[in-house]
């Protein structure tokens, strides 16, 4: 069945904030049977909001709206709805003790403006929203059906799987679509095309298609089976099997993750300790590894060495090699692994220093060029990598890989 999302915000429309609600729920949708043929930006205005709405109606049966539910005046979504379903806005006050108890449980003050949040139009089924003071909305006129939802993404989503997934599956009664995902890491997308091409043409004798899925450092592969594939998953399955031993090297995880999550199952699974010292990432590879829940019992902290002194005085780096070899070599970064792993008495250490540009190159050492060290109690391994001229690129993946060679010294 074809859906329609449309996404309110005038934040949306100047760039302010990216429009990642419409990319998660067409992903979700398709997840549950649905197919996203048109997603729609409106800005906060009735006008604009009724004519995407009634279009989406003469083309689909069923939409889902985002934003425009919170408490302030650019907010309208709920009094466009209701001039568009003919009916008015009535306290509901099962959402208004919801809404007192989020403020009782904050010591929050109620205001006039939360409690019209509990005005809701009538006739609509509510969705709870467990997270916040704004409810889904499901609204029926005719054959069409429209969903509310607010902008807020933890909301939205919270909303979505506990609320309207179930919702949707039972009134049109879906057959969920059966796919799985493969994380890969350390080769390029037109490099892991190649390897896989024999492999890939296979896929679709079995009735299986194949989606890759790039972002910074990592390539997501996800496989999926046709609508009505009896044996789809065991099929998926098995060419996961073939997959394991065309590119053991690259594959570090079955299933939609991240690699700071699989690093951190390792840690915790070997009862090994991790520190890290980075230059030219600043920090966020600690910034990764603390991002996952639970990551204190296997994380003792980090040196964020990004002058020299730092790097000569904490982490005793030897100067005459900075001097000789740069800041951004071998030797260097050697010597903060293996000493940061001294210094916070850790099983693992991570050393980074690169240069992430968009200054600072040179012709022996352009921007991109990344030395990353890993350091155990049996060896330190060192590499380096020579990435793009975009800075927020280099950080990110100068992070993935340092925390897949770390994987690597774990896992061998």
């Amino acid at each position: 069945m074809n859906i329609e999302i449309i996404s309110i915000g005038d934040e949306l429309l100047i760039g302010q904030v990216v429009n990642t609600n419409a990319s998660w729920l067409a992903t979700k949708c398709k997840e549950s049977g649905l197919t996203t043929n048109r997603i729609v930006t409106v800005a906060d205005e009735p006008g604009a909001i009724k004519k995407a709405i009634r279009e989406a109606s003469e083309n689909v049966k069923f939409a889902i709206v985002t934003g425009g539910l919170g408490p302030t005046k650019d907010d309208i979504t709920k009094g466009v709805l209701c001039d568009i379903f003919q009916t008015e806005l009535t306290l509901n006050e099962e959402v208004l003790n919801h809404i007192r108890a989020i403020f009782s449980r904050r010591n929050l003050q109620l205001s006039e403006l939360n409690v019209k949040q509990a005005e809701i139009p009538a006739g609509a089924t509510i969705l709870y929203n467990e997270l916040g003071t704004a409810p889904g909305m499901v609204f029926q006129k005719e054959n069409f059906t429209l969903v509310s939802l607010p902008g807020v993404p933890f909301e939205m989503k919270n909303i979505f799987e506990k609320e309207l997934k179930p919702f949707i599956i039972n009134k049109y009664n879906l057959s969920p679509v059966i796919s799985e995902t493969i994380m890969t890491c350390g080769i390029p997308e037109s490099f892991l095309a190649e390897k896989l091409e024999d492999w890939e043409n296979n896929l679709a004798g079995k009735g299986l298609s194949l989606a890759y899925l790039p972002q910074p450092g990592i390539i997501r592969l996800r496989i999926t089976a046709e609508k009505g594939l009896e044996n789809g998953k065991q099929l998926i399955t098995g060419s996961i099997d073939e997959l394991k031993n065309i590119i053991p090297g690259y594959l570090f995880a079955i299933g939609d993750t991240t690699m700071e999550k699989v690093v951190g199952e390792l840690l915790k699974k070997n009862n090994k300790t991790l520190s890290t010292a980075e230059s030219c990432t600043g920090g966020y590879i600690a910034h990764l590894v603390t991002s996952v829940p639970g990551s204190s019992a296997y994380f003792r902290g980090s040196v964020i060495a990004y002058d020299n002194t730092v790097k000569t005085g904490m982490l005793k780096v030897n100067a005459s090699d900075i001097l000789d070899r740069g800041a951004v070599s071998g030797e260097v970064v050697r010597q903060m692994a293996g000493n940061v792993r001294e210094i916070l008495n850790t099983d693992f250490s991570i050393a980074v220093s690169g240069i992430a540009g968009p200054d600072g190159g040179t012709t022996e050492k352009p921007v991109g060029t990344v030395w990353i060290a890993v350091a155990s109690e049996k060896e330190i391994i060192t590499k380096k990598f020579q990435f793009t001229n975009d800075r927020e690129r280099n950080i990110i993946r100068a992070s993935v890989a340092a925390l897949d060679m770390l994987r690597k010294q774990i896992k061998y």
